[in-house]
Parts: C-alpha cells; structure tokens; sequence
C-alpha cells in the first residue's frame, strides 16, 4: 500500500486532528440611525455639515445600506439634501 500524495496548503480539507474545518464567517453589526440615535426628529435642509457626511464626493445620495439610516429619516435626507442642491448650497455633480 502506497500513502496518497499530499494536495498541498489551499485544497485541504480538514483540521489538524483529521477533523472537518469549520467555515470561518464574519458577522456585520448592524448600522444604527444617526437620526434615531441622537433623537433628531427633522432633517434640516440648511445644516451642510450634516447632509455632507451623507454625500460622496462624486455629489450622489448614499443608499440605506451604506449609510445606516432608517426608512424614515432616509427619506427625510434625501428631499433636505435635494432642497439643499436646489438653493446651491450642496453640487448637484462634481466635474
């Protein structure tokens, strides 16, 4: 009887006991709601610091996902930030 050649490092399966590996997994905290947090109730068109932090530099609306508001206040961001960009105090686009 011949011993089976080795597979190497990548396709090994198994721990150093000749047990199964167990699938390493990372688990997302989940964002919290900078308005719910901070108990804001209304989105002020006209703070431009705030309604900064929610845009990139390329000037578009972040997603939920990305950043951490709720359904409600999301909402409320995005017409401040959309009356902000109409009064010319937020770019539109950036070249």
């Amino acid at each position: 009887m011949t011993a089976m050649p080795s597979r190497g490092g990548r396709g090994e399966k198994g721990g150093r006991d000749g047990k199964p590996a167990r699938k390493k997994f990372f688990v997302r905290r989940r964002k919290v709601c900078k308005f719910c947090a901070e108990k804001l109730e209304y989105v002020d068109w006209k703070d431009i610091k705030l309604l900064q932090s929610f845009i990139p530099e390329r000037g578009k609306i972040l997603p939920r996902r990305i950043s951490g508001a709720c359904a409600l206040h999301q909402r409320k961001l995005q017409t401040a930030i959309k009356r902000a960009r109409s009064v010319a105090l937020l770019p539109y686009a950036t070249d």
